[in-house]
């Protein structure tokens, strides 16, 4: 009879890198042997766990089901093994989602330093704006932006940073400087489409409706359209340093600012986290509480009521 241990790990391996050929070179047995033991696992189970195609293999329905609960069982002999061996480096694929402008401004130039550290990890790092399902999509980790409300997650709070509105000093030449949130209503702002509020700025007081003649779905799109004059921006301080630093824009509407916007660490708050995410979000917290725009932790003063 063939170990369901071994049939759980082709099926969770194929899962996991898409094809029979790449889960037998990570499980050193032969392509053939892998796709006779997931069509074995399946046998047993009495269902089919993956489609097959010609060119691809996708999860079932009840492939999703399954590969979730293997998961779940794989990590926690994993962890067991791991402790009894007293072994301290991490190893295997981890995957995590992060949004864009927080990977390229801070979570890329960390990598190569989490490697060096890790050498038998291998890390996919999963970089996109949009919501990421952690369970659907199988990423061990998320950072994620703003305040929470999925209670399926669990959360590490790893900073915060302050949102900022800015504008390019051409621009506010021409058409003037904003003194309140509400003078937003009369200048182009260039709006973020994934912004969770959508069309609505908010600040420390109130919520303003904004509009202009430029919508992007990208955060650095939103500095380029700044430095660019289109508009007032609004994003996290940090995307706009470079550009204040340099004098290219002036900050705006100081003191209406809203409190600090949270970043997190998240995972599923039902599976044990295994020893390369508890390493990666270790790292990643470390480096950032050493930087001090990812730091902000009281708004800055109001102004009064005009």
């Amino acid at each position: 009879m063939i170990d369901r241990f071994l049939l759980m790990q082709c099926f969770v391996r194929t899962a996991e890198t898409g094809s029979f050929s790449a889960a037998a070179r990570d499980l050193g047995l032969s392509q053939p042997n892998v796709s006779r033991y997931v069509a074995a696992l399946e046998s047993r189970l009495g269902c089919r766990l993956l489609q097959r195609s010609t060119r691809s293999l996708h999860l079932t329905p009840e492939g999703e089901r399954y590969h979730a609960e293997a998961r779940r069982i794989l990590d926690a002999l994993a962890e067991a093994e791991s402790g009894l061996r007293s072994e301290v480096a991490p190893s295997g694929l981890l995957r995590v989602a992060c949004p864009t402008a927080l990977a390229h401004e801070f979570v890329m130039p960390l990598v190569p330093a989490f490697l060096r550290r890790y050498p038998d990890l291998r890390l996919d790092l999963q970089i996109a704006d949009r919501f990421v399902n952690l369970v659907d999509e199988r990423a061990e980790l998320a950072l994620r932006v703003g305040h929470l409300s999925d209670s399926a997650l669990r959360a590490r709070r790893i900073g915060s940073f302050e949102r900022v509105c800015v504008a390019e000093v051409g621009y506010l030449e021409s058409r003037g400087l904003p003194e309140t949130p509400q003078d937003l209503g009369t200048h182009d702002c260039i709006v973020y489409s994934l912004l969770s509020t959508g069309d609505t700025w908010r600040f420390a007081e109130t919520e303003v409706a904004v509009a202009g003649r430029i919508r992007v779905n990208s955060p650095q799109a939103v500095r380029e359209a700044a430095l660019a004059g289109l508009g007032v921006a609004l994003g996290p301080a940090w995307l706009f340093d470079d550009g204040l630093r340099a004098g290219r824009l002036t900050r705006l509407l100081t003191g209406y600012e809203a409190p600090p916007v949270p970043i997190h660490m998240l995972h599923v708050a039902n599976r044990l986290l295994p020893r390369r995410a508890v390493a990666f979000s270790d790292f990643v917290a470390n480096a950032f509480s050493g930087i001090e725009i990812l730091n902000v932790r009281t708004s800055v003063g109001r102004k009064g009521r005009r």
